[in-house]
């Protein structure tokens, strides 16, 4: 991958001390980076998808806590700030992570020694992430090329988690990146992923923009594709993985799973050590998010101009529900990749995992 800044999600410039972040509701047709300068900045960021993917989502909050204590460093703004990040996205368990990570670092410190340490605690969870996603390509990677394959492997994805949802690497782009490196013939089946298309507007851009041939699919035609033995795996992220093995991701990657599995095809989630909620016992207990009900009944493009609307799809007083993820069974997961390794998605195999 790039040197650092050159393809990352979120620059921190400490020449300004500021927070840079793409907006990635304006990708594929638009990539603007945007300055976070406010604590409302950072939630709006986090709540309005400007910035997405659990490690994104967990690193943002730590800067925008940082930068909330440099103005208030008081133990009630401390609290305050984190409640208010806490409360912008529920599903994702880095966010409450990381917001952990900080405030286990600076509480108990003098008023006036917490805003830096927080930003220090930030800047190494940036770096940290970075590390970790390249080791998550590497496990990712040995997998791979132990899938038997005559010619091109063909790997199905599902929503965006490439470099747009960590810093950079990605998770489960990260061993198609490797792949690529290590001079893999790869091509990359990109679900379209309703109704945000992340798939599409993002994992497709990435992809693109890095070399690796890629196909964009409907959602509805992946099952057809495992069925004709078109894909050789599937490879996904996680938002929160329970402590038995079930794992919560963008919603329709259950239905990926249950495909794959009954056509025999390795369904694998790449994802950070972090993700893994050793206090949540099962995907039951995991909070799902609902999205505005909008997003489902309308969509954004451009037109023939190069000029971008909101369209409707549905008629007026149409009714839509909008769960944002959704649980898949660990017995359907193949494997988990982490940094720390490949590991049975099972609670005796992540009660005992070997030190980071």
């Amino acid at each position: 991958m790039p040197a650092d800044n050159d393809l990352c999600s979120l620059r921190w410039d400490p020449a300004s001390a500021t927070v840079t972040i793409i907006d990635q509701t304006l990708l594929p047709h638009t990539l603007r980076w945007c300055h976070l300068d406010s604590l409302e900045d950072f939630c709006h960021a986090i709540s309005s998808m400007q910035v997405r993917g659990a490690p994104l989502i967990g690193i943002t909050a730590a800067f925008g806590l940082a930068h909330a204590l440099a103005q208030d460093p008081s133990l009630e703004n401390l609290e305050r700030v984190r409640a208010t990040l806490l409360a912008t996205r529920p599903t994702a368990v880095n966010l409450q992570w990381a917001l952990q990570q900080v405030v286990a670092e600076v509480a108990s410190l003098q008023p006036g020694e917490r805003a830096a340490q927080a930003l220090a605690c930030a800047q190494r969870l940036r770096l940290e992430d970075v590390a970790s996603c390249a080791l998550i390509g590497d496990y990712g990677l040995q997998l791979l090329t132990d899938i038997p394959v005559t010619g091109t492997l063909n790997i199905m994805t599902h929503c965006n988690a490439g470099w747009l949802a960590t810093i950079q690497w990605g998770t489960a782009l990260a061993p198609i990146y490797k792949a690529q490196a290590a001079g893999l013939a790869v091509h990359v089946w990109v679900s379209e992923t309703r109704p945000r298309n992340q798939g599409m507007n993002l994992t497709a851009w990435e992809l693109q923009r890095a070399g690796v041939p890629c196909t964009v699919v409907a959602d509805n035609s992946c099952g057809e594709l495992m069925r004709r033995g078109e894909v050789d795996c599937v490879l996904v992220g996680s938002d929160r993985t329970a402590a038995n093995g079930d794992v919560c991701n963008k919603v329709g990657t259950y239905l990926k799973a249950l495909a794959a599995h009954d056509n025999g095809v390795p369904f694998y989630v790449a994802l950070p050590w972090s993700t893994i909620d050793l206090d949540c016992p099962s995907g039951l207990d995991i909070p799902i998010e609902e999205r505005d009900a909008a997003e489902v009944l309308s969509v954004y493009g451009l037109d023939a101009k190069g000029e971008g609307h909101q369209v409707n799809l549905a008629a007026a007083g149409t009714h839509a529900r909008n769960p944002a993820f959704d649980i898949t069974p660990a017995r359907l997961v193949s494997g988990l990749i982490t940094e720390r390794g490949v590991f049975a998605a099972s609670g005796a195999a992540l009660a005992r995992p070997p030190d980071a």
